[in-house]
């Protein structure tokens, strides 16, 4: 598991594989990954959108944009905690993702953006 602290805002990534999978004539590499957005700042917080840099190491890089996560804009109040769950496909079985999350605070009204650290994706048979 990875973490990093953000303004108060602590980002916990823990990444599964899920196996190979054939899509279009073509292996892919399935990867699950699980975060967990813990509110440690005093004002209450919510995620707005989302930028993902995703890393294949046969491929270029790809990035993604959107609003929320899984469909939902969360409000983080001091103390509590978000999680939830996503994944993505990978050419090859060994790559990695970064990001951050758009987030507002609610008793400044400011917007900031709270850093995903890097988090590798690899297949166990990949590594030696």
């Amino acid at each position: 598991m990875v973490s990093q602290i953000t303004r108060g805002i602590k980002i916990s990534v823990l990444t599964s594989f899920e196996g190979t999978y054939f899509k279009n004539y073509k292996i892919n590499f399935a990867f699950a990954y699980q975060i967990t957005i813990e509110n440690q700042s005093k004002d209450s917080v919510q995620l707005n959108s989302r930028h993902w840099e995703i890393y294949d190491a046969l491929n270029d890089l790809d990035t993604v944009d959107g609003e929320g996560v899984i469909g939902k804009k969360p409000v983080i109040k001091p103390g509590e905690a978000f999680s939830y769950s996503s994944g993505c496909l990978l050419s090859s079985p060994i790559g990695a993702m970064k990001g951050y999350f758009n987030m507002v605070n609610f008793t400044s009204t400011k917007s900031f953006k709270v850093l995903i650290p890097t988090f590798k994706l690899s297949a166990p048979f990949a590594i030696n």
